[in-house]
């Protein structure tokens, strides 16, 4: 495996392929469709129906790209073990430079609608937390250089 391998649960991957199965059929249509309505309109220069479309256009077509790439390298399996041990796909709640703070560790992806801040495991917070257990401390190396504590609070899956 490489480490762009994405822990998914069933339920986040079916979400995904639905999502990338509306925009390569039925969303690809659509825009198509109100593409050339709007070259019917006349002078593209001054289109702006026409523009419109076509950004959007391609802000599908990167997101198909994203998700097509995204869902190769994702990994479908059971949620992680309740077991207080922080893995992907666990809510941790954690004091960070004392403050307490809950997000996923996981990907954004994972996360989907949920208001949840979201960590990946290669992020410097991931790698120092990263099979730590409820009651652990560590810390790690922002990027400005300093160090910053954590403390382990709970790690419950999502």
């Amino acid at each position: 495996m490489t480490e762009n391998v994405t822990w998914l649960t069933q339920e986040a991957y079916d979400r995904l392929q639905a999502e990338l199965a509306q925009l390569e059929g039925p969303a690809r249509v659509e825009i198509a469709k109100r593409i050339e309505a709007a070259r019917e309109e006349g002078d593209l220069k001054e289109n702006g129906g026409y523009h419109a479309a076509k950004e959007e256009q391609g802000k599908i077509e990167a997101r198909i790209r994203e998700l097509g790439a995204f869902l190769k390298t994702a990994v479908v399996g059971a949620a992680p073990a309740d077991d207080g041990i922080v893995k992907s796909g666990m809510v941790v709640t954690a004091t960070i430079l004392g403050d307490e703070s809950t997000f996923l560790l996981g990907s954004r992806e994972m996360a989907g609608e949920s208001d949840l801040d979201v960590y990946s495991e290669q992020s410097p917070l991931g790698k120092a937390i990263l099979g730590k257990s409820v009651g652990e401390s560590t810390s790690y190396t922002a990027p400005n250089g300093k160090s910053i504590a954590v403390e382990i609070l709970a790690a419950k899956p999502y």
